[in-house]
């Protein structure tokens, strides 16, 4: 499975921008997905995931209510809508495919195909 992250840019804080990850070259609908980030110096960070059915969403604590992950398996694409971005949500950006179980969903270990990231800047 190969995943081609878009969407990043510069935006000033309390910004939008929606992140994209298409994939190809595999059976989109068998994976879960889920999208990381990691700041300069700090270590790779989950930020949402959502299953193969789009039934099952997960986030971290810091981005609830404003990150929403979608998926249309028809284009073979998940989504991360980011809404009041802050200046702490910086990073580049990683779309990630894998079969995690529910207490891994969240564990960078958990997904066997990475995209190659997408930068995101929220100026304050």
């Amino acid at each position: 499975v190969q995943l081609q992250a878009s969407g990043g840019g510069l935006v000033q804080a309390g910004g939008s921008l929606r992140l994209s990850c298409a994939a190809s070259g595999g059976t989109f609908t068998s994976y879960s997905l889920g999208w990381f980030r990691q700041a300069p110096g700090k270590e790779r960070e989950f930020v949402a995931a959502i299953r193969w059915s789009g039934g099952s969403l997960y986030y971290v604590d810091s981005v609830k209510g404003r990150f929403t992950i979608s998926r249309d398996n028809a284009k073979n694409t998940v989504y991360l809508q980011m809404n009041s971005l802050k200046p702490e949500d910086t990073a580049v950006y990683y779309c990630a495919a894998g079969r995690p179980i529910t207490s891994t969903v969240r564990a960078p270990e958990s997904y066997y195909y990475w995209g190659q990231g997408t930068k995101v800047t929220v100026s304050s």
